[in-house]
């Protein structure tokens, strides 16, 4: 039996692994010694951490994702700790072997156009369509988090600078500008709640029975609203975020002032965005410039 065939074996009987997973692990080892066969003879004792690294450039060039390449690796590694258990082996050659890093995933947004025509929504009559309307506009003029916009009260508004405070994590203060429709907004909303509840103090926002509103409700109010505009699969509050932060370097906005304004404590966090917007640029450039 040849050290893959135990290895296998060892999995399937002693680990209890699927089948599926045997298979899977089978076809990783396969691939990578049907890559050195056709190359060199190799005995299994003397492969080093550079004949895996060849690999992982052969794959790669192969078009393999990040994902996969590190999926594979991660079948070597469980082949060769086996064989260091076995003592088939002095030392395992993928204790120097990094994997290639795999990209974040691009935050969703939703498009201008999109956000454009949520403005002329119907979000119904009295306090709630009020409330849901208020809730939608101040995630996406603002950008705050789920928390943070739970947490605001009236008194947090500047009426005549048109400013919002935001108390962010680990306790940070940021000040937000907001537009003058927004503001308007909220005084439209403020007086449906007076009216259906009289004079409340705390929070801004409330449920219909005059409580402080909760995630769910905040998720449902976003999600029953973002779908009347878009087919994304996920429409929560941070994709209100991620709109805000992607718009605003869409039209020219200062990365450092993103930063500030989403309450970010450094740079790298924002710069996640700026990937969509060279997309952007990118796809302009194809579709404008005669030489692209």
């Amino acid at each position: 039996m040849s050290f893959k065939e135990s290895f296998l074996s060892y999995l399937q009987y002693e680990k209890r692994y699927s089948a599926h997973t045997v298979i899977s692990y089978d076809c990783d080892l396969t691939q990578f010694f049907e890559f050195y066969s056709s190359a060199e003879d190799i005995q299994i004792e003397d492969i080093t951490f550079k004949d895996v690294r060849r690999w992982i450039v052969f794959l790669m060039n192969e078009g393999k994702t990040s994902r996969t390449v590190n999926r594979k690796l991660s079948s070597l590694k469980s082949f060769f700790k086996y064989l260091l258990r076995e003592s088939v082996i002095d030392s395992n050659p993928m204790d120097r072997v990094v994997g290639p890093k795999q990209g974040k995933k691009l935050p969703g947004f939703v498009a201008e156009h999109a956000m454009q025509v949520l403005r002329e929504v119907d979000f119904g009559e009295g306090f709630e369509g009020v409330r849901d309307q208020l809730v939608i506009e101040m995630f996406y003029q603002t950008g705050m988090r789920l928390s943070e916009l739970m947490n605001l009260k009236e008194l947090d508004f500047d009426r005549s600078a048109s400013l919002v405070k935001v108390l962010g994590k680990r306790n940070r203060e940021r000040i937000i500008p907001v537009s003058e429709g927004l503001m308007r907004l909220l005084d439209q909303y403020l007086d449906h709640r007076f009216k259906t509840f009289g004079s409340l103090d705390g929070f801004l926002f409330v449920t219909k029975k005059g409580v402080p509103v909760y995630e769910k409700l905040l998720y449902r109010i976003v999600t029953k609203h973002l779908s009347k505009i878009t087919t994304m699969t996920k429409r929560s509050p941070h994709v209100l975020r991620h709109t805000f932060a992607t718009h605003l370097l869409n039209n020219g906005a200062e990365l450092n002032a993103v930063k500030e304004l989403l309450g970010h404590s450094n740079l790298s966090a924002t710069q996640i965005y700026t990937h969509t917007t060279f997309e952007r640029l990118n796809n302009i450039y194809k579709q404008a410039h005669p030489r692209a």
